[in-house]
């Protein structure tokens, strides 16, 4: 994934937060939702990409040109 650094600071917040949340489940300290990882995984990851898909630092840093 390449992005601004404010994108990718949130984005690794939000895996920290999933992997954390999981650790939780898996040692049975926590039992939330009924969701698999990787479908919680492929989640975060898709409002990852379309957020920096809107993101125009984003675009600068992956040389995309205005429209």
């Amino acid at each position: 994934m390449v992005g601004c650094s404010k994108c990718m600071q949130v984005s690794g917040a939000s895996f920290l937060v999933l992997g954390i949340l999981f650790l939780l489940r898996d040692l049975d300290i926590w039992d939330f939702w009924n969701v698999s990882w990787w479908t919680a995984l492929f989640i975060v990851m898709g409002i990852g990409s379309w957020s920096s898909s809107k993101c125009p630092d984003c675009k600068a840093v992956r040389g995309e040109r205005k429209r």
